[in-house]
C-alpha cells in the first residue's frame, strides 16, 4: 500500500471541509495509506503573493518541517502545489533547506495530477448527471501543467457530459488579493467566466481549484443564477455505493 501525506490548504480546512474528507476517500479507494499531520498550517501563497516575502518565507520554512522528503504529497489544489512548485524557489534557493526544498517539490502533485500520472487510475465509480464545463485555474495550467489530467477523470463519471467553453483557460479573476484590490475588474472576469459556462448550457463549472470556484460562486450566488460550481475530488467521490471498490 503507498503511503502519501496529505496537504489540506488553510481555506479548504476553514470553509470547505467536505472537499478535504472526499479527498482522503479517493485516495484510500485508490490503494493509498493516507497520513495527516494536522500540525501543518498553510503554505505562505497569500503573503507571498503580496509582496511580504519573508513573512511567506516563515510559513513556507514550516510547512517544509511539516512534511518528509520521502514520502508522496497530495494536495486538492493546484493553486498551493503551484505556490511549492515555483513560489518556494524565490524563498529557499540557496537556503539551508535547499535540497529538502527541491526534494518535497520533487514528491508534491496536485489530486488529479496524482491519481492520473502516478496511480494510473481515472475510475472511481463516480455518478452525476448533468452538463458540465471544465475551468483551467492558473496555476494549476501553468505551474503544475495540468490539462488533460482533471478532463480524464470527469470523463469517466456516469451521467455527466463535460463540454469546452470558450476561454477555458483564462482567470477566473480571483487572484487573491487581487479581487479585494481591483473589485471591479475581477468581478467582470469572473461575470465573462460564467457567461461562458452558461452559453454552453452547463449545470457545473468545476476545477481543481476552490479559490476559483469560490470567487465563481460568489458571482453566481450574487446574481442567483442556477448553475453550480464543484470540485473535482467532490465530484469523483458523488454517488459512491457504501463499501464499493473498484
Amino acid at each position: 500500500m503507498m503511503k502519501i501525506e496529505l496537504f489540506i490548504p488553510c481555506f479548504v480546512d476553514q470553509l470547505y471541509p467536505e472537499t478535504a474528507f472526499n479527498t482522503v476517500k479517493i485516495l484510500e479507494k485508490a490503494g493509498c495509506e493516507v497520513v495527516y499531520n494536522a500540525k501543518q498550517t498553510c503554505c505562505g501563497q497569500p503573503a507571498y503573493n503580496a509582496g511580504y516575502w519573508e513573512q511567506a518565507k516563515e510559513v513556507g520554512t514550516k510547512f517544509l518541517a511539516d512534511f518528509s522528503e520521502t514520502d508522496y504529497i497530495v494536495a486538492p489544489s493546484g493553486s498551493c502545489v503551484g505556490m511549492v512548485k515555483s513560489g518556494f524557489n524565490d524563498l529557499f534557493t540557496n537556503t539551508i533547506v535547499h535540497n529538502k526544498c527541491r526534494n518535497i517539490q520533487s514528491n508534491i502533485f496536485e489530486l488529479s495530477d496524482f491519481l492520473i500520472n502516478i496511480l494510473k487510475k481515472d475510475y472511481f465509480g463516480a455518478e452525476l448527471e448533468g452538463k458540465a464545463v471544465y475551468h483551467d485555474s492558473c496555476s494549476g495550467l501553468r505551474e503544475c501543467k495540468i490539462k488533460e489530467e482533471p478532463r480524464q477523470l470527469l470523463s469517466r463519471v456516469i451521467g455527466l457530459e463535460m463540454v469546452e467553453m470558450r476561454d477555458t483557460d483564462m482567470c477566473c479573476g480571483f487572484g487573491g488579493t487581487f479581487a479585494v484590490k481591483f473589485d471591479a475588474i475581477s468581478s467582470a472576469m469572473a461575470e465573462q467566466k460564467v457567461n461562458n459556462a452558461l452559453e454552453m448550457d452547463a449545470d457545473y463549472i468545476i476545477s481543481t481549484d476552490l479559490s476559483c470556484l469560490m470567487h465563481l460562486d460568489g458571482y453566481i450566488k450574487k446574481n442567483n443564477l442556477s448553475i453550480k460550481t464543484m470540485h473535482i475530488a467532490d465530484v469523483l467521490a458523488n454517488g459512491w455505493l457504501e463499501g464499493s471498490v473498484y
